[in-house]
């Protein structure tokens, strides 16, 4: 096993398959917050069935998991910076792919250590989309790397009231339903795990945010449409809580093109630094 140094920049894992059927796509889409009433396409396999483009991101874990596969990283002390996927083709139903994954970057950030990491889907057709994932892990900084670029100013909102305004509430079963697609990570269900490692209480999986606000940016400007969905990359600022409100603010700054901000009730940015893109 590797340590985490900039030594590890250019690390490929080894291909990975994945497999999903309309049955997994669906459970992801209940995990996010999708109805019946609002979104019966992607809920029901004799509607479509449709795939919300967020979706990317369960085949996308594989080239995190690669990563734990081949450099020590403690479970406890990670956790999920930001989250981007870029869509090829729009996600079927059904469908078997491999995944391949790489570092892309380590910064040292002094007590903690920045991974990103990149997955490419792929399927006897092709690229399906490109995932990226930064991981910041505390207590794993230290090893004299670089800090890495300022992000400061990056996908800044426009100063002028938002375009579209979508409210979802989080509900309590929500994190039990989401890790059922994959993200077991036992910090987001287990009370006594979570207070061991620092935190109050379980939260939300930030992929599972992403998911509920990628799924405000189909509604709102692809009009429901995951054909028209291209991307969305998002920092995650702050957590969500059980019991939230995710507001989803999205600014249009050009043609296919927005600057997204999420925040709860209490308004705290849980998702800064967000950018999407779409076909008109």
């Amino acid at each position: 096993m590797e340590t985490i140094s900039d030594k590890i920049v250019g690390l490929t894992f080894d291909p990975l398959e994945f497999q999903w059927s309309s049955r997994d796509t669906i459970l992801y889409a209940l995990g996010v917050g999708a109805t019946p009433q609002k979104h019966l396409d992607y809920v029901y396999e004799n509607k479509g069935p449709r795939v919300l483009p967020t979706y990317a991101v369960i085949p996308g874990m594989l080239s995190m998991g690669g990563l734990m596969g081949k450099v020590e990283i403690n479970l406890g002390m990670l956790l999920h910076g930001e989250q981007g996927i870029t869509l090829h083709r729009e996600l079927p139903a059904e469908d078997k792919v491999q995944v391949v994954g790489k570092v892309k970057a380590v910064w040292d950030k002094g007590k903690a250590a920045v991974v990103e990491t990149e997955g490419v889907i792929q399927d006897k057709d092709g690229p399906l989309a490109t995932t990226t994932a930064t991981l910041f892990i505390r207590g794993s900084g230290g090893f004299g790397g670089q800090r890495g670029p300022s992000t400061e100013g990056v996908n800044e909102p426009p100063d002028r009231a938002p375009d579209h305004v979508v409210t979802d509430h989080v509900l309590p079963q929500q994190g039990a339903i989401y890790r059922l697609s994959g993200d077991l990570n036992p910090m987001h269900i287990d009370p006594e795990f979570a207070q061991n490692f620092g935190f109050e209480a379980p939260f939300l999986h930030g992929l599972c945010t992403y998911g509920i606000v990628g799924r405000a940016i189909l509604d709102s400007v692809c009009g429901g449409d995951s054909s028209r969905f291209v991307s969305f990359s998002a920092r995650f600022a702050d957590r969500v809580m059980y019991g939230d409100d995710v507001i989803t603010k999205i600014w249009v700054t050009g043609t296919g093109t927005g600057i997204v901000r999420a925040e709860t009730q209490k308004g705290n940015t849980v998702l800064s630094q967000s950018r999407a893109t779409w076909k008109e």
